[in-house]
Order: structure tokens, then sequence, then C-alpha cells
């Protein structure tokens, strides 16, 4: 049972610009544990001094294991002057898995016959040798609920906290459709942009969105 004066205010993250999200035009990451470009720094720089301008300090930090995740986790917290902040590195965050598609051109693998299959087989469309949408939701959803959502030792206490989870795109938008309840057809329709902050609320109510694919520190519009 969730106290009634349980809160905690998630902080998804997508990291920064890889080399892979550099060189488009794949079906699949050719390198799948991908690390920074000089720009994906850049991004996790002004993602760290914004957080750092609007005073948030997390009590707990997570990241993916791919190397992209943790640098950005790194340099996010350099931003913050938090450098050498301890922070949980997590299997289960990792990116979804499409290995039998690394570097195929899109072309040669979204025909108009294979994106019919797709749409037809929604969250259950399994990639060759990888994940599908609702494997990898699996995973993501019920390590939060391990760790944090059904942790009695958390949720069944007075407790605030504020946590920052460092992911990748289709992972987090496989945890957002899970937090939200969307139909299938919403989880490709989420944008997540490089170091974009999604935020919600969990508390004894449930869920609640604060914001999706917040990027003003990155275009400059909330500078």
């Amino acid at each position: 049972m969730i106290h009634s004066d349980f809160r905690c205010e998630f902080y998804l993250i997508r990291h920064g610009e890889s080399s892979s999200n550099a060189t488009p035009g794949f079906a699949a990451d050719t390198n799948f544990d991908s690390p920074l470009t000089e720009k994906g720094y850049e991004q996790a720089r002004l993602l760290g001094g914004r957080l750092k301008r609007e005073e948030v300090r997390f009590d707990r930090v997570y990241s993916s294991t791919l190397v992209r995740a943790v640098q950005t986790t790194e340099t996010m917290l350099e931003g913050m002057d938090l450098p050498g902040m301890p922070f949980v590195k997590v299997d289960a965050l990792i990116e979804q898995r499409m290995p039998g598609w690394r570097g195929v051109p899109v072309e040669e693998v979204y025909t108009p016959e294979m994106l019919a299959y797709i749409r037809r087989k929604g969250l259950d469309f399994v990639p060759p040798e990888g994940d599908s949408h609702r494997m990898v939701q699996r995973r993501v959803a019920t390590w939060l609920e391990d760790e944090i959502i059904y942790n009695k030792d958390l949720s069944g206490t007075e407790t605030s906290l504020t946590v920052a989870i460092v992911g990748h795109g289709a992972a987090t938008r496989c945890l957002i459709h899970y937090i939200m309840g969307f139909s299938d057809r919403f989880i490709e329709r989420i944008s997540l942009g490089n170091c974009s902050i999604s935020r919600f609320l969990f508390d004894s109510e449930g869920w609640a969105l604060h914001c999706l694919n917040d990027t003003c520190h990155i275009d400059g519009s909330g500078a």
C-alpha cells in the first residue's frame, strides 16, 4: 500500500547525441554501445546547467549501463556542480535491441509490407534477434516497480524523493507508455529529443504528468 505521504518526482532523461544518432539512415544503431559526440556532451552540459539554475537536487540517480547514458549522467552531474556524485548503473534500462537490423539501410527494412506487419503486431512485434516493445516495457517497468514504486521500504513510508533516470529513446517511450496507459498506437508518436526531460509525479493518488520532451535548455527557448 502506498503511504499517503509518499511522493516521488521522476525526471526521465534521454541521453545526449551519440555517434549512431549522428549517422542516421539505418534501421538500428550500427554500434549498439555508441559514445556521445561533442554535441552530445554539450547537450548534457546544458542539461546540468539548467538543473543547477532550477536548484534541482536528486536523491537518487540511475543510468542505463550503455556508455552514452553513463557519459550523459556524468556530464549532467558535472554541470550541476556535483562531479563524482555516485549513481547506479542499471542493465534493465538499456535500449531496445535489434541486432539483426544493425547497419541495414532504412529503405531495405521498412518496406510497405514490413510496415504493415509491424502495425498489425504493435507492441508484440519482435525485430530480428531483438526485443519487442512489450519486452522492453516489461523490463523497465518491472525494475521501476521493484526499485521504488512497490518498494515497501520507500513507498510504504512518509518519503519525498526526486529521482533521475537517464536512458534511451525507445526504452523511455516504453516506460512513458506504461505510466500513461496509452493505446499501442501511441508508443511511436512520443517524440523524445536528446537530453530531453520528461517529468512525472507518483504518489498515493497514482501517476501525474508534469511535462514531456522538454528541451528548452537545448534550443534556448527557456534560457
